[in-house]
């Protein structure tokens, strides 16, 4: 459930407040400045990735006080899988962000892919139970490696080479998507 959480505070809010600053103007104030939009970018992604490790520590603090439940492998994989899924899933939100007009348009495109990842990552339905169709669509949505990261270190005490694929397949998010947020941002000077 941790990327649920991390799901809805690293996209969803993140597009909120850029389609927020769309709708009143004050991104305006920003594309006219000497700013690149990759460092604008990287300055909005900042602090969603501090965000989404506070909500994963305090979900570690949870677990251990009220289940007695610690991961049998090391908080270093889960943080390093964590990182790479915040950067992959805040670039997804400002793709998103970066097309849509109001903050309804978003909402509902947000929506929509947030009931699809839920469904589809394995999260509440085995991957492998899943028809053949469902498990080839899987493959590109990067809450289905993340899952697998959390599942293999707590349940098993996976490490980095265990889990090399998900990481690679993280990797991959993270670089394609980021590199399309930057792409797909319109910038006027």
């Amino acid at each position: 459930l941790v990327a649920v959480l991390i799901i809805m505070m690293c996209g969803f809010f993140f597009f909120f407040f850029i389609v927020s600053e769309k709708e009143h103007g004050t991104i305006e104030q920003i594309n006219v400045t000497p700013v690149g939009k990759f460092e604008f970018i990287l300055a909005k992604l900042i602090p969603y990735w501090v965000i989404g490790l506070v909500v994963l520590t305090i979900c570690f603090l949870l677990s251990w006080l009220i289940y007695d439940y610690l991961p049998a492998g090391s908080f270093v994989v889960i943080y390093s899988g964590t990182i790479l899924f915040i950067l992959g899933i805040s670039s997804f939100g400002l793709i998103i962000s970066n097309y849509s007009q109001t903050m309804q348009q978003s909402m509902l495109v947000m929506f929509f892919f947030i009931l699809i990842f839920n469904l589809m990552s394995g999260l509440f339905t085995p991957v492998r139970s899943m028809p053949e169709w469902a498990q080839w669509m899987s493959a590109f949505m990067p809450p289905r490696y993340f899952i697998e990261i959390m599942r293999g270190v707590y349940q098993r005490g996976s490490g980095f080479v265990d889990l090399l694929p998900q990481f690679a397949a993280l990797v991959s998010f993270a670089f394609l998507l980021g590199t399309a947020a930057i792409l797909t941002y319109r910038k006027q000077s």
